[in-house]
């Protein structure tokens, strides 16, 4: 079994070709080792010391290292994984059940708008970000939106993230946050909008020069729920900065809002938006 290897214009990225079928149609895109459960090959290859991500396409399977690995340590035994693999006849991806709703999924990802974004994101955009010590994780295309995971300070490159990806896929219309992808109906209520809005055009481009970002997680009856992200995550000023300024425009903006928590896990993480958060002043 002859593997071909081809270089990226991301040095971090590498492409092998098996000559073989690697997928029967469509891109799957591993982030990690957890999204990987219904894939051998995939799950193999994370085994390998370095390996960070695993694109699998129809004929060929692209390869990230983390930004300290090195390429001539990595082949040897990233061919062995695939030869290997090739010669158990175990399948790529095996048929699972359904996932719940509470599994996380891809979104749409069965075309070729959705492998140019893939590419586009992991060669250009994700090598711009992550030297600021943000990172984004590409989570599918469907109905014009590309769905993205943000982490650290890449939020607040947004704009200019929507920008690049609208001018090279004319198809797409914007970006939505992964992360707020399940069902909340008060996202899509009249306060919602409306907050949301508030959030966009007056709050987001001053936090923005901060290193912060701040997304609307739901609205519960009278209350917005936020989540403070990039540098605003554990930023020792995040209760003046919510009391002082986020509540106070958004409750002037839309008077039906009587309080706004903050469901940040300034240690780390994000909280569920239905725990009790921090709250600001209410009336």
């Amino acid at each position: 079994m002859f593997i071909q290897t081809e270089t990226q214009q991301d040095e971090n990225l590498m492409k092998f070709l098996p000559g073989r079928e690697v997928l029967s149609s469509g891109m799957v895109h591993f982030m990690d080792s957890t999204q990987a459960a219904n894939s051998p090959l995939a799950n193999r290859l994370f085994e390998v010391e370095g390996v960070e991500s695993v694109i699998l396409e129809q004929d060929s399977l692209t390869l990230g290292k983390k930004a300290e690995a090195d390429w001539r340590f990595l082949k040897a035994p990233v061919l062995g994984v695939i030869m290997e693999h090739y010669m158990s006849g175990r399948p790529v991806i095996e048929e699972v059940a359904e996932a719940s709703g509470d599994d996380q999924k891809m979104v749409g990802d069965d075309n070729a708008e959705s492998r140019e974004l893939a590419e586009l994101i992991n060669t250009r955009i994700r090598p711009a970000v992550q030297p600021g010590g943000g990172d984004i994780a590409y989570r599918g295309f469907e109905d014009g939106y590309v769905y993205l995971e943000f982490s650290g300070s890449a939020n607040t490159f947004r704009s200019r993230i929507e920008a690049m990806l609208k001018h090279y896929v004319p198809e797409v219309a914007g970006i939505r946050d992964y992360l707020n992808t399940e069902a909340r109906p008060g996202l899509a209520s009249a306060e919602g909008i409306a907050v949301r809005e508030v959030l966009d055009e007056r709050i987001n481009p001053q936090v923005a020069g901060h290193g912060g970002y701040i997304s609307l997680v739901d609205v519960l009856e009278n209350t917005a729920y936020i989540r403070l992200e990039g540098g605003c995550q554990g930023c020792g000023m995040a209760d003046v900065t919510l009391k002082q300024g986020v509540e106070v425009e958004i409750r002037r903006a839309v008077p039906s809002i009587a309080r706004v928590l903050d469901v940040t896990d300034h240690a780390g993480g994000t909280n569920p938006y239905y725990q009790p958060g921090k709250e600001g002043a209410s009336a």
